[in-house]
């Protein structure tokens, strides 16, 4: 499945955040990633979210698609990251 995961987190936590998303997903912009990732995979990295993150004052956000057929994307200015393979 396609994903893409946003946060907000805590400065203090942030950094964890970052390093543990790079190791599932492609970064795209700050607090942004996207990319494949299989379901056990998905579930591994919310888990690993989960033990990092405040649930009192941060955020993570992942939306879900099973396609990226039907999708596209415009970016304005600067591309920051990722891959070029993605929507």
């Amino acid at each position: 499945m396609f994903v893409i995961l946003v946060y907000d987190i805590g400065e203090k936590r942030v950094a964890k955040v970052l390093k543990t998303c790079r190791r599932y997903l492609y970064w795209i912009q700050n607090s942004v990633f996207e990319g494949e990732i299989s379901l056990a995979n998905l579930e591994k990295l919310k888990i690993e979210l989960n033990s990092i993150i405040n649930l009192e004052e941060d955020s993570v956000i992942i939306y879900q698609f099973r396609t990226t057929r039907y999708s596209s994307v415009e970016i304005m200015g600067i591309k920051k990251g990722g891959e070029d393979n993605f929507l």
